[in-house]
Formats: structure tokens, C-alpha cells, sequence
């Protein structure tokens, strides 16, 4: 280049879409010696060329790393990591089963409950029409007997099936409660010496409990009836033995201890061949392990009352224990304990009592008994007063009463052969045998 001579800016000349700036020389004066061109942002060519800068073609995408919509803004974002979708799609979807699952499941439980309702509703309605038939709506010539807690009625079922319906007297809670006691003790009971329950109905104005029926009316009936002949005495034993295995096991065999609470003769019932069926359990209460009593409001039967429960309120296994000895009395004298009164004016359990150790005990006893019984009989009246201590720790336990009344009958049946002796040689053995040592 000239000296002197260098590039000067001179007013910019503009072809199409390219722009240039003219160069001069300073040597002779301001004179433009060429032109430096470029084409203007977005067009691409040859500058020195007219029409040599073409419009560039831009394609739009997403920066690396981003998706979306280039074209608009903010349209391009950071793609979600695959495993994240897949478990919001994955939760979505399994919240939607859940859903479903849930609903589906609440609708079927619906259903379900609501035909097991029908179907109870017209199993109720069938089972009280059955036993409405069944008792021939308490046709008093149906009627087997009452008691404290309800009337007995006697039931042909569809099947042909004897059973004994109870009907509570009154309609009363305390009477509804004393039916559901018995159904929920009586349910989970199993002994060949306790009456079993079939079932009940809930659906009239009183409750129903269904019973087993049994056929021979109850120890009491044949104990108390004009004949001058009753039971055997053999037949007295072993009736008293079961009666203390069916106490025995409610004492000790049971989940929890059971006091009947209302042992009696008119609640022994016997089948056809005299087995021994105890029943009635309205009355009868639960007692924990860990417990020894249970303070009640006094109740129960006259004549059979355990005397210490009545003076304290405390009902104790042991009040089974005397009331079960006021029936080995009256097996023995067939004298009914709820009315009988001597001359002193002493009720069968303590005019018993006095009569033992002064030599007179055949003046109460039954005269069948003393024929038949030989020594038994005052092996048995010892045992008796030990059960009616007044004070229930001195009482032996239930347990103790069977294994006792066991040993006794099983000599009974080992020497069965010799007790053919003559009526008049057990009549002087009952009147002698025993007593000094109760005067001691």
C-alpha cells in the first residue's frame, strides 16, 4: 500500500442485504482507492456480488438436553428421567386399580351382608314358624314344667324330632338376660350329665332355647310321689355320683370355672334310663381362676341356699358343694327342703343334723333306703353334713365330693352279690353303725 495511505470509514454503501465500507488514501488527498463488504446478519454469499447475500434457512430445535416446542416460548423444557415417569405411571395406574378394587369390594361385601340378612331373616321366620308348630303355641297339655327362669314345653319338630322348648315367663330384661346367660354358658358345655341345648330363637316376643329333650321328668318327680316305694338305693348312688361329676367338671373342666348357682332336685332331669341330666343354668355365673367369689345380690331356692351365702352375699364354688349336700339328704330321707319342717320347727338340713349323732337318724330316713342301703347309708349321711357346714372353707371341694362318692359306688358294684342281706339286719346296722365317732 501507498504511504501514507490507510483505511478510512466513509458512509456506508449498501448493495442488497450485504453492506460496505469504501477505503481511501490520505497520499493525494481523500481519494477512495476499494471497498470492504460483508453480508448482514442472517445472510450468507459472496458480499462483493450484487444479490450475492442470500437469506440463510434456519431450522429451530431444542437446545441439547431439552425437548418440546422450539417455536414457542419457554416451549423447550428438561425431559423427566424415564424410571421417574414410570413410576408416576405406574402410580396413577395402580391408584385407579386400588379404586376399583375398593369399591368393587364394598359393593360385594354389601351384597354378601345384606342376602346372609335375608337369608337369616327367613331362616328366623321358618324356624319360629316350625317351633310355634313345634310347641303347639304352649298348649298347656304340652307344658313339662317351670322354674325360676321359664316354662318347659314339650316339641315334635318337622323331623320328627323330640325337643324341650323353654319360654321366659315375662317379658322383662332381667328375664332376657337370664336366657342369654344360659345360651352362652350352655354353648360351650359338653358333658353326657348336662342337658344339651340345640339351639334358639330370638325372633318372638320371649325368647326360645331348644333343649334336647328328656324323657323321664326330673329327680324330684320321683323322689316326692305317694308311693311308698321310689328309686332303688342303687339307683339314689349312682344318680348322686353323676350329679357330682356334671358339678365337678363345671368346677374344674371348663375354660373358666362355672357355679351353677342353682343346684335342686327339680333341676336333675332323668332320662329313660335314669341317667342324670342337669339343667338350668339361667342362674349360673363364670368365676375367673384368680378368683374366689363372687359378691351377688342374694337369689336362688329356698331350702337349698348355701347359709353363709346368704348371710355374706359371697357366692363360692362351695355353695354348689352345700346345695348338693341338701340333695344327698333328700335322697336319703325323701323329705322335700323347701317345705319340710320338723316338730322344733327345724328345717330337713338341720333337724338332720341333730338327729345323726344322737341315734335317731332312722326316724328321718327313708324307709326303702334303710332296706336296701345297708352301710352306704351312713357312709352316705356322714358325707352329707360335711357338705352343709355352715362355714363353705370347711366343705370339701367338688373334685374331692366325686372322688369320694366314686370309691363308694364302685364297692357298691363289686359287692353288689351281698347286699341281699335281710331287711331287719340293715335296719339295726343303720341305727348303730357309726356314731361314736361323731360324739367324739
Amino acid at each position: 500500500m501507498p504511504q501514507g495511505s490507510g483505511h478510512h470509514r466513509v458512509p456506508q454503501h449498501s448493495q442488497s442485504h450485504s453492506t460496505c465500507q469504501a477505503i481511501t488514501s490520505s497520499a493525494t488527498g481523500p481519494t477512495i482507492t476499494g471497498y470492504t463488504c460483508r453480508c448482514d446478519d442472517g445472510y450468507q454469499g459472496n458480499a462483493y456480488l450484487s444479490d450475492g447475500c442470500q437469506g440463510s434457512k434456519y431450522l429451530c430445535q431444542c437446545p441439547k438436553g431439552t425437548i418440546g416446542d422450539p417455536n414457542t416460548r419457554n416451549g423447550c423444557v428438561k425431559p423427566q428421567d424415564p424410571k421417574t415417569g414410570l413410576i408416576i405411571g405406574l402410580e396413577v395406574g395402580s391408584g385407579a386399580i386400588l379404586l376399583f378394587l375398593v369399591l368393587s369390594t364394598t359393593f360385594l361385601i354389601h351384597r354378601i351382608m345384606t342376602r346372609k340378612k335375608r337369608m337369616r331373616q327367613r331362616f328366623f321366620k321358618q324356624n319360629r314358624e316350625e317351633l310355634e308348630k313345634a310347641r303347639n303355641n304352649f298348649d298347656k297339655a304340652r307344658e313339662l314344667g317351670g322354674g325360676g327362669h321359664g316354662t318347659v314345653y314339650k316339641g315334635i319338630l318337622a323331623t320328627l324330632h323330640v325337643v324341650a322348648n323353654k319360654k321366659a315367663k315375662i317379658v322383662i330384661q332381667r328375664e332376657i338376660d337370664e336366657f342369654i346367660n344360659e345360651l352362652v354358658i350352655l354353648s360351650q358345655i359338653n358333658h353326657r350329665n348336662i342337658v344339651k341345648l340345640h339351639g334358639c330363637c330370638l325372633e318372638t316376643e320371649v325368647p326360645l332355647l331348644v333343649y334336647e329333650f328328656i324323657s323321664n321328668g326330673t329327680l324330684y318327680n320321683h323322689l316326692h310321689v305317694k308311693a311308698l316305694v321310689s328309686l332303688s338305693w342303687k339307683d339314689r348312688l349312682r344318680i348322686a355320683v353323676e350329679i357330682a361329676r356334671a358339678l365337678a367338671y363345671l368346677h374344674s373342666l371348663t375354660s373358666m370355672p362355672i357355679i351353677h348357682w342353682d343346684v335342686k332336685s327339680p333341676n336333675i332331669l332323668l332320662d329313660d334310663n335314669l341317667t342324670v341330666k342337669l339343667s338350668d343354668f339361667g342362674a349360673s355365673r363364670y368365676i375367673s381362676i384368680d378368683q374366689t367369689r363372687l359378691d351377688t345380690t342374694v337369689q336362688g331356692t329356698f331350702g337349698y341356699l348355701d347359709p353363709m351365702y346368704c348371710s355374706t352375699g359371697h357366692l363360692t364354688e362351695r355353695s354348689d358343694v352345700y346345695s348338693f349336700g341338701v340333695i344327698l339328704i333328700e335322697l336319703l330321707t325323701r323329705k322335700k327342703p323347701v317345705s319340710y319342717r320338723s316338730s322344733e320347727g327345724y328345717g330337713l338340713v338341720r333337724h338332720f343334723f341333730t338327729l345323726l349323732p344322737e341315734h335317731d337318724l332312722v326316724d328321718i330316713l327313708d324307709p326303702q333306703v334303710v332296706r336296701e342301703g345297708a352301710k352306704e347309708v351312713i357312709d352316705f349321711s356322714l358325707l352329707a353334713t360335711m357338705f352343709v357346714k355352715f362355714v363353705s372353707k370347711d366343705r370339701p371341694t367338688m373334685r374331692q365330693v366325686e372322688m369320694t362318692l366314686e370309691s363308694i359306688h364302685a364297692v357298691k358294684e363289686y359287692d353288689l352279690s351281698d347286699m341281699t342281706d335281710e331287711s331287719e339286719e340293715n335296719y339295726n346296722q343303720v341305727n348303730n353303725m357309726g356314731y361314736e365317732s361323731l360324739e367324739k
